[in-house]
């Protein structure tokens, strides 16, 4: 407890809420109220109060504002009269304790199909080995495929300038457009063996191509099942796909992902590989070179690769679904 400063009186009024020395609130009054060189004291209910209205969009309440930032915190809450007064620091401090961050934002696709659970465990159960709750033999593979789309050839109009002592690499920022290519490729999970191909577009006939480049090839030609795990775009969606493609391969096995949940596809993170290493930074002479680039990284990729240490799985989904779903706190939801 702070001890009363000596010839401290109590004023009628000491809070914007109007607590006076005969109301209840006059005690709390006293406490949040600036006196020099003593360090107020805020009771839980009011930080738990700051704390909610942060957790808040600002347009419901009438503020013509996206999001808060802290000194909109600050002048919010001496607006409605919660406190007199109140630094930036001490509420930054009261929000950092939970994490709260009001002024930052991310993009964010929340699941709606109603059967994400099941389709996302079938992928995680495939990762693990096991395929209808029994594992997988040793003929069996699992094809992780996708399409990189609309890669450009960036005409830079000036050379780009290595990097010097002192210096890092200059990349014009200026460009032509040179054209844009899709890159398709299929990641066996298991083998860490990777199939691609260059076309000009997406579309059912890409694909197709790209799982004949796979299927007639051993060992998947012979393969006891191929497990091919794709997400929900136009080349390969619903059961039409299902129908064409393992009518072309009867041991082809079509897996698809839930809506937006290629995250879970492990080509993805080939493909983060191919955009950190070879289209970043974007500087190409022509289509052709970004296509020649694009498969020589492959085969260089190759020698090295290893197959994906995964480690997200069924209980993770279902912790990760868990907090997606789950109501606001009472504290923060009153």
């Amino acid at each position: 407890m702070t001890k009363l400063p000596h010839g401290f009186r109590c004023l009628d009024k000491l809070s914007a809420s109007g607590a006076n020395g005969f109301l209840r609130n006059a005690w709390t009054a006293w406490k949040i109220s600036p006196v020099q060189g003593v360090r107020p004291f805020f009771p839980p209910e009011l930080v738990m109060q700051v704390k909610a209205l942060a957790c808040e969009l600002p347009h419901q309440h009438g503020l013509p504002l996206s999001r808060y930032s802290g000194r909109d915190l600050v002048q919010e809450v001496a607006r409605r009269g919660l406190v007199a007064n109140i630094s930036g620091r001490t509420l930054w401090r009261w929000l950092d304790e939970d994490a709260i961050r009001p002024w930052q934002h991310r993009s964010w696709i929340f699941p709606r199909d109603p059967d994400f659970q099941a389709k996302a465990e079938r992928v995680l159960d495939l990762y693990q080995g096991i395929w209808e709750r029994h594992p997988l033999g040793v003929d069996d593979y699992i094809i992780s495929a996708d399409e990189k789309t609309s890669i450009q050839a960036r005409l830079r109009l000036h050379p780009t300038v290595p990097a010097q002592p002192r210096q890092t690499m200059r990349v014009e920022f200026e460009y032509e457009r040179g054209g844009a290519l899709a890159y398709m490729a299929a990641w066996d999970v298991r083998r860490a063996k990777v199939f691609g191909r260059c076309e000009t577009t997406t579309g059912i006939d890409p694909f197709d191509r790209l799982v004949e480049q796979v299927m007639e090839q051993e060992p998947y030609r012979k393969a006891q099942r191929v497990f091919w795990i794709v997400d929900n775009g136009s080349s390969h969606r619903g059961a039409a796909s299902v129908r064409r493609l393992q009518g072309d391969y009867p041991n082809l096995i079509l897996v698809h992902l839930p809506v937006h949940a290629s995250w879970l596809n492990q080509v993805e993170i080939y493909f983060s590989v191919i955009q950190r290493k070879v289209l970043t930074p974007n500087d190409f002479a022509s289509l052709t070179q970004v296509a020649d680039r694009l498969m020589a990284f492959q085969s260089t990729y190759e020698k090295i690769a290893k197959p994906f240490e995964w480690k997200f799985t069924r209980d993770d989904l279902k912790e990760l679904l868990r907090k997606i779903t789950q109501p606001l706190p009472v504290s923060l939801a009153a």
